[in-house]
């Protein structure tokens, strides 16, 4: 049987903007007060603890990678129990493969508390109760680790997962996994990065392309092939 892993952010649920306002505030409390949408677009798909060791670097941030990181966590969480929502299509898809009784798992470049809160929240950790964070791996994404350990978890081979990624670093790591990828991207105009080029489907216009029925279709198929 074919397993699925789903990527959180930008995948299952729109959680960017959190994550934006989270990491704006962040900054600005450290003295940098003009991060926009677009610099914070560029680490899409990237965890949240390599994006601040690289903000660190760049802005020459005194304080200690683990204090931004606690500091970005608390005002995410803020944001997030207020409100974060599902992709409708997406909440579709994975109440279908429940029902099926297909094996599935989140694996996300967030912390556990932010997992568990978003999940929580939009009542998905009803459906999904297997998750991985960035924090119990030793590589983030585009590494393979967090589907790795995913799989491990469910007790399945790599090779017998698929992926649902919508950050080309994630589809980096599902192909570099040796696991099939259905790529959703978050941004239309990412669709043509080279690390969706590995991805078995692609729906290139994102979440307004992508269907519940059309990737249960494909995953049939696959599954029956």
């Amino acid at each position: 049987m074919i397993s699925v892993i789903f990527d959180l952010d930008g995948t299952l649920v729109d959680s960017e903007p959190n994550y934006y306002e989270s990491g704006r505030r962040t900054l600005e409390r450290h003295g940098v007060p003009d991060f926009t949408w677009e610099q914070h677009s560029r680490f899409i798909g990237i965890g949240t603890l390599e994006t601040l060791h690289i903000l660190k670097d760049r802005y020459g941030l005194r304080a200690p990678v683990e204090q931004l990181l606690a500091e970005q966590n608390a005002a995410y969480l803020e944001l997030a129990r207020s409100g974060t929502e599902a992709f409708p299509q997406m909440r579709v898809f994975v109440e279908r493969l429940h029902a099926e009784g297909v094996p599935m798992a989140v694996a996300s470049g967030s912390s556990r508390e932010a997992i568990d809160a978003v999940l929580a929240g939009t009542g998905l950790d009803a459906l999904l109760t297997t998750a991985v964070s960035a924090e119990e791996v030793t590589r983030g994404k585009p590494a393979p680790d967090v589907f790795l350990e995913a799989a491990r978890r469910l007790g399945v081979r790599p090779a017998d997962c698929v992926v649902v990624e919508d950050a080309a670093p994630g589809a980096r790591a599902a192909h570099a996994a040796g696991m099939a990828c259905v790529a959703v991207p978050y941004a239309e105009a990412a669709a043509g990065d080279p690390g969706f080029a590995t991805a078995e489907l692609l729906f290139r216009s994102g979440q307004p392309e992508f269907t519940a029925d059309a990737a249960y279709a494909w995953l049939s198929a696959r599954r029956a092939a």
